[in-house]
């Protein structure tokens, strides 16, 4: 038996030379074509004037009016230099004045339309002017009404249309331009290369213009997010604190809870086994929910701030708050119940926090009002009311407009309790701040509906 001699692996055809980069040169190529065809054949910008947004009606009435004006300009003067300086007939030069200027009534809405006839009646007009005698002071290929009038549509285009389009609308115009020189060097005598020259400097400006406007717009854009974003985070900075405050409270109760369960046994004799278990497993239950609290509070505390360590404040300390507010040179007159009845800690310290923050807006915003605050309590509410008058002193608010974030917590610490608050100014000028804050437990009000 015979074998046949192992045959060798296949193995692969060494490489040949590297393949050309034409091929990917002519598909970019034919790409920014077709992008420049699109976009010299689809405006960029709503067929609507440039200031359309403005709120005063005389500015958006500005580009209607220019281009009223130009055509009433540019009208008469081209008709009158073509039929009496080149010699056309009326019919003819009355053809070509409509097609080279009438579409400039299009310029403020349309610039690139207006381009797509204004660009081929000017070509016309310089192939007709090339079979009639050229005239002692005859500038071909384009008379100065038509140089001119082209210059503001190029100004118009750059405005409005991107800078591709831009460059493309110039590219066309430097090369026909070229094209109508090289045809009749005899007749071409200088504007043949002023129209891209000066035609580019038309449009650097248009340019810089156009791009300005939208860095503004874009800046005004972002302020607004900006802005948004800024109240987003006052708002939640703000719930942040009143959660610290809670804790707090709930702490204190919890503490309250743990040691009731951990001396039950010892306070109450003859207490059964299962009782001692119950109170017990309360306390320990309790302790597990303070952990869980200490946990709780260090997130809300992960600013890098220690917190304050000091109880919170009351209605008990509004007598010291308003004393200090007079030191400070705010005229202020307090109204306290000889009495005031018993509430939730959350309410106690809520109505507090609105005087505070009440007082403290009163100091920036109207220096030397005077400012009255009066807490009044029934059975089942409490009335917090800071009123204060217009600014008696005549130097300027330490700040001229406000940022709300006061008002923000005074919605919350309120919303948080199930109150209501009510703000604004009033008719004589000066400030009201009114909340209303329930002494029973309530179920906190959805921001959604506060």
């Amino acid at each position: 038996m015979t074998t046949s001699p192992p045959r060798a692996p296949h193995s692969a055809p060494p490489p040949g030379p590297p393949q050309p980069a034409a091929d990917g040169l002519v598909s970019a190529a034919r790409r920014n074509l077709r992008e420049i065809a699109h976009g010299l054949s689809h405006p960029s910008h709503p067929p609507v004037p440039p200031l359309a947004g403005a709120r005063k009606r005389w500015r958006r009435l500005l580009p209607y009016a220019v281009v009223l004006v130009l055509t009433a300009i540019f009208l008469p003067v081209t008709i009158n230099v073509l039929t009496h300086e080149y010699e056309l007939p009326d019919a003819v030069a009355g053809l070509l004045v409509v097609a080279q200027t009438g579409p400039l009534l299009m310029l403020a809405h349309r610039p690139l339309q207006a381009w797509w006839i204004i660009f081929p009646a000017d070509v016309l007009g310089a192939l007709v002017l090339l079979a009639y005698p050229e005239p002692p002071q005859g500038i071909w290929p384009w008379p100065p009404p038509t140089l001119i009038c082209y210059f503001f549509v190029l100004l118009a285009v750059a405005l409005r249309e991107t800078r591709r389009t831009a460059v493309s609308v110039w590219a066309l115009t430097a090369a026909t331009s070229l094209v109508l020189h090289l045809a009749a060097t005899d007749r071409s005598n200088g504007t043949s290369a002023l129209l891209p020259a000066l035609g580019a400097v038309f449009m650097v400006i248009g340019a810089v213009i156009r791009e300005r406007g939208d860095a503004q717009r874009r800046l005004a854009e972002q302020e607004t997010i900006s802005e948004a974003e800024r109240a987003q985070r006052t708002l939640l900075e703000e719930r942040a604190r009143i959660a610290r405050e809670l804790h707090d409270v709930v702490a204190h109760h919890m503490s309250v809870i743990t040691v009731q369960a951990d001396s039950a046994p010892y306070r109450i004799s003859g207490l059964p086994e299962e009782a001692c278990e119950e109170f017990a497993a309360i306390a320990a239950s309790a302790r597990e929910s303070l952990t869980e609290m200490r946990r709780l509070l260090t997130v809300l505390r992960n600013d890098g701030t220690k917190g304050e360590r000091a109880p919170q404040p009351g209605l008990d300390r509004v007598q010291q708050l308003v004393e200090a507010t007079v030191r400070a040179g705010l005229p202020a007159e307090l109204s306290l119940p000889a009495r005031l009845p018993d509430m939730p800690q959350a309410v106690d310290v809520s109505a507090y926090r609105i005087v505070q923050e009440a007082l403290a807006n009163v100091i920036r915003h109207a220096p030397g009002a005077l400012t009255r605050i009066s807490v009044t309590a029934d059975a089942t509410h409490l009335t917090v009311l800071v009123v204060n008058d217009r600014a008696r002193q005549p130097d300027s608010p330490l700040e001229s407009s406000g940022t709300g974030h006061g008002l923000v917590g005074m919605r919350e610490r309120v919303r948080l309790t199930g109150g209501t608050l009510d703000t604004g100014p009033l008719p004589g000028g000066g400030f009201r701040v009114a909340a209303r804050l329930p002494l029973t437990a309530a179920t906190p009000k959805d921001p959604e509906d506060s």
